[in-house]
């Protein structure tokens, strides 16, 4: 495993992170003994950075990796989240008021089965509630012990500074990968950052870790879904306008011109997209979701070597129109 190390946070972190969503119900994937599994596995692999929301499953993936963890928390840094909530028919909406964050933090503590989180990032930004607002709640969990860190998910380069001001941010987290390099949205949500061309180089700035996700495309930088979608209707990823005909064809075209530089290099085409991003110096956790322990197994072989700089510069010229993307 390769750690990277950021000023802000004390604990070197793995360069590959797991991401928990798939292990509260929502991907064709979910599977509760497996999913503890995957997380043993990890941490005997030299993970330690498992990224986890309450909304993924609705409190499932949070009790599911509370109970892999225990007896190994001291090994890993748990990053969860606030500020999406839910009513009982599942409707979601955003909130990050003081009651809110106050509330949530216990819920979570709950499920988890612990005394503290160490990365506690707000999910997105609500519009609704004055930043002072949300700083003011997560200065107070901090003081009790109940957070280590602060970060900051999909806010926009002025709001951190602005939280800054109020509170440490000491991490940030974003959409990233070879194909959605300055996305403008995610399942149609908008996205008020540009990733690489902003965050990248704010983190590197600040000392602040950079926790990329979805950074496979939801299985299509993996190699999955070359010859056509095969998810079932239940899977989340329909929800995502990108794989909706008219949009999908554009994506996959450069998915296997992708696949191809793989199969020269003789190497997992899932391995190769992490590796372009664990090759970003402000990239500094891949947050990767894990479906069986083989899919593990090659996502923390892409720290076992580097990308040539002939096959960089081909994955250049492929990614290039996908900047603005």
């Amino acid at each position: 495993m390769i750690y990277k190390q950021v000023s802000k946070i004390k604990e070197p972190i793995s360069a590959i992170g797991i991401g928990c969503w798939n292990f509260g119900g929502d991907w064709d994937s979910s599977d509760e003994k497996q999913s503890i599994d995957i997380v043993h596995a990890a941490i005997d692999a030299g993970v330690n950075l498992f990224d986890v929301a309450p909304v993924y499953g609705f409190g499932v993936s949070e009790t599911v990796l509370g109970k892999a963890l225990r007896g190994k928390r001291d090994k890993v840094l748990i990053a969860s989240k606030a500020g999406i909530v839910w009513n009982d028919k599942r409707e979601t909406r955003f909130d990050l008021t003081k009651a809110n964050i106050l509330r949530e933090i216990d819920e979570s503590l709950r499920r988890l089965d612990t005394d503290y989180i160490d990365i506690y990032q707000m999910h997105w930004p609500d519009p609704s509630t004055p930043l002072s607002e949300t700083a003011e709640a997560l200065n107070e969990i901090r003081k009790a012990g109940k957070i280590r860190y602060v970060g900051l998910s999909n806010f926009c380069q002025s709001d951190v500074e602005k939280m800054m001001e109020m509170t440490g941010v000491e991490s940030q987290q974003g959409l990233y990968n070879m194909l959605e390099r300055n996305p403008e949205n995610y399942h149609g949500i908008s996205l008020a950052y540009r990733s690489e061309d902003e965050v990248l180089p704010a983190v590197a700035k600040w000392g602040q870790a950079y926790l990329a996700y979805s950074p496979l495309f939801q299985g299509l930088l993996a190699g999955k879904f070359l010859d056509g979608i095969d998810f079932s209707k239940r899977d989340i990823r329909n929800s995502n306008p990108k794989f909706a005909s008219g949009n999908f064809e554009r994506y996959v075209e450069a998915a296997r011109k992708i696949h191809q530089v793989a199969v020269e290099l003789d190497r997992p085409m899932q391995q190769l997209s992490l590796n372009w991003l664990r090759q970003k110096p402000a990239v500094t956790c891949i947050i990767a979701g894990v479906s069986s322990p083989e899919q593990l197994d090659t996502n923390v072989g892409a720290c076992d070597w580097d990308i040539d700089n002939e096959a960089m510069g081909r994955l250049d010229e492929i990614v290039a129109p996908f900047l603005k993307d």
